[in-house]
């Protein structure tokens, strides 16, 4: 992260201490994306997901019972929610087949801390990402709304007024990584607290699908077409009855039709997986949403990462692919001289291309993974200065660095390749895979020219969580999360 800025020591919470003169009154709530909080269950004080160590995690994507509690009761599905709690956001990497990768927040939170006037002012919103982003939005609106009131009340608070030039009263400054748009963006909706909105600064998103996303029909469809290992089966399994999942569901023209591009419906919605029912609600919630605005809203988006846009479905089947269709300004789809579609590859953060992460006038970009966007650098330090209602200070966010390609899970032993791309050179590209749970086992991997693009080959021996960092020339890093199991994965029982 940038070290060239003044950081203040946010534990100093004693209010007759001076504050040092970087820092917002504003109030801060952290929402996490999808499979971001830690659940437990509320009976017996297990935590059925975000549990430390890689051994659990192996666990829970290769065994029979691995995940069963996650999965929704006929109860939690009208509505009776309770079962299961959400207690904090993500402290360890983790892993979801499609998804990839997901890197902990509190890199995040700590960064966020150097730069409020007292750890009082942020609130780190948990919620259980299985339920209906509508669910989970009504709960966001009343907790901002009463960590806001809170946060006023404080003594730091009035100290820190004194460090603004205008000294007004703090207001909320959201910050959402992926499906925690959807539920920041629920929450300002003025049926649950008409001035909920007019007490909010801005809101930061971070790779929200705003559109939604061609991988969540593609974890719907996960074990119709070709065979496919254990942990993509079970998390179909788990998401065929998850309202949040489906809220994930591309909003845009993206099922090719012969020669045309369509949206998906309930009824294409069933014939790739999921649930016709859940699939109308939230298209119904959608159609809603879209009114909301989202004040001082500042979309931040990954790219230069290869990213499913639109899909084809024959037969029950989900075939991805990474380019699309546009629109004229007519409303009318880009086609060429002899009436055929046009197909342009926008590419994205490797979960949701750029286009559907861009909601209103303000979108920077920079080359990260979806998975990685509230961790690294780049973003980050876009944080910090959008907080400090500053100007973008060094360079800006844009199109350097590169993108990686990496299969997301792997066998112990199997030698695979890290594949880098938008750079068709060696010169100044390194890699190194690292054990998630020992940072200090860093070790460089030997790049090479393969089938035209330089690529690491890489064989782990031990099971685990492994990252898998690129770094270009022009000072980027861009990290993808690997899972390695222990060999005969699909030999392992299925739910």
């Amino acid at each position: 992260m940038d070290t060239q800025r003044q950081s203040p020591a946010s534990q100093n919470s004693s209010p007759e201490r001076e504050l040092p003169p970087h820092v917002t009154q504003d109030a801060v709530v952290i929402v996490p994306g999808i499979m971001g909080s830690e659940l437990r269950d509320t009976k017996t004080g297990k935590i059925l997901w975000g549990l430390s160590g890689t051994r659990w995690l192996v666990s829970a994507w290769t065994r029979r019972q691995g995940l069963q509690k996650l999965h929704l009761t006929e109860e939690e599905l009208t509505g009776a929610t309770g079962r299961i709690q959400a207690t904090q956001l993500l402290r360890h990497s983790t892993w979801t087949p499609y998804l990839r990768g997901q890197e902990p927040y509190t890199q995040l939170t700590d960064t966020v801390l150097d730069y409020v006037a007292d750890p009082a002012a942020v609130c780190e919103f948990p919620y259980d990402w299985r339920l209906p982003v509508a669910t989970n939005g009504k709960l966001l609106a009343q907790r901002a709304r009463e960590h806001l009131t809170a946060w006023r009340a404080h003594p730091r608070h009035h100290q820190a007024l004194a460090h603004r030039a205008d000294q007004r009263p703090a207001r909320l400054v959201f910050i959402a990584h992926s499906m925690g748009g959807l539920v920041t963006r629920c929450a300002l909706d003025s049926t649950h607290h008409d001035d909920l909105a007019a007490d909010t600064r801005t809101v930061i998103t971070l790779g929200t699908p705003f559109y939604g996303a061609v991988k969540a029909a593609a974890i719907l469809n996960s074990g119709r077409g070709a065979p496919v290992p254990l942990p993509h089966r079970k998390l179909q399994a788990l998401c065929h009855t998850m309202p949040g999942l489906h809220d994930l569901l591309p909003l845009y023209r993206c099922l090719r039709t012969g020669d045309d591009v369509v949206r998906l419906d309930p009824g294409s919605v069933t014939a790739l997986g999921g649930n016709a029912d859940l699939a109308l609600a939230s298209f119904d919630f959608h159609s809603r949403q879209h009114k909301v605005l989202l004040p001082g809203h500042r979309a931040l988006a990954g790219t230069r990462q290869s990213t499913w846009q639109s899909l084809t479905l024959d037969s029950g089947t989900v075939s991805p692919h990474e380019d699309g269709a546009r629109h004229n300004s007519d409303g009318s789809l880009i086609r060429d001289r002899s009436g055929r579609l046009v197909y342009y590859s926008v590419q994205g953060d490797g979960t949701v291309y750029r286009d559907s992460a861009a909601h209103g006038e303000h979108l920077s970009t920079a080359p990260v993974q979806h998975g990685d966007l509230a961790r690294a650098d780049a973003t980050l330090n876009a944080v910090i200065d959008i907080l400090l209602e500053d100007e973008p200070q060094g360079p800006p966010l844009g199109e350097p660095g590169c993108g990686i390609l990496t299969p997301d899970l792997v066998e112990a032993g199997q030698t695979w390749h890290a594949s880098a791309e938008h750079t068709d050179s060696l010169q100044g590209l390194t890699c190194t895979v690292t054990d998630t749970q020992d940072d200090s086992t860093a070790k460089p991997a030997r790049m090479a020219m393969r089938d035209g693009r330089p690529a690491a080959e890489i064989t782990i021996t031990d099971p685990g969580l492994y990252r898998i960092s690129l770094s270009t020339r022009d000072g980027h890093t861009v990290s993808q999360l690997v899972l390695v199991a222990e060999p005969g994965l699909d030999a392992a029982e299925a739910d």
